[in-house]
């Protein structure tokens, strides 16, 4: 894989990490919040299902990292990974919130591309 594909890819994995980190441990604080457009009401009655989201993402990245430690030998798992994150991505954008489109899907689609290419 190229420089520019590994680092794209990187991207991807620490965007799941912070997702991770918003949905599972600030979910009900003013960032997680602020992140979601939340009412505190709303925060707390959804955190368990936010905590169990979060760990998904946190697959997500994990799945990414191994990737990228196989190097080139994880050139099949990176696109798998990048392909579920941009099914999510999709499905998020089209479900939840159109950004979700922009922020999850478009860099993971970028990864696809860079790492086909690589």
């Amino acid at each position: 894989m190229s420089l520019l594909a590994h680092l794209v890819v990187a991207l991807v994995a620490l965007l799941h990490v912070w997702f991770l980190v918003l949905e599972m441990f600030l979910w009900t604080r003013p960032a997680g919040r602020r992140a979601f457009g939340l009412s505190k009401e709303f925060a707390e009655q959804s955190k368990v299902l936010a905590a169990n989201q979060g760990l998904y993402n946190g697959f997500l990245a994990a799945g990414l990292g191994w990737g990228l430690w196989l190097g080139d030998a994880g050139r099949a798992v990176t696109l798998f990974f990048l392909g579920c994150v941009l099914v999510a991505g999709i499905y998020g954008g089209l479900t939840a919130s159109r950004k979700v489109l922009w922020i999850q899907a478009l860099p993971a689609l970028i990864g696809i591309v860079l790492v086909l290419l690589a």
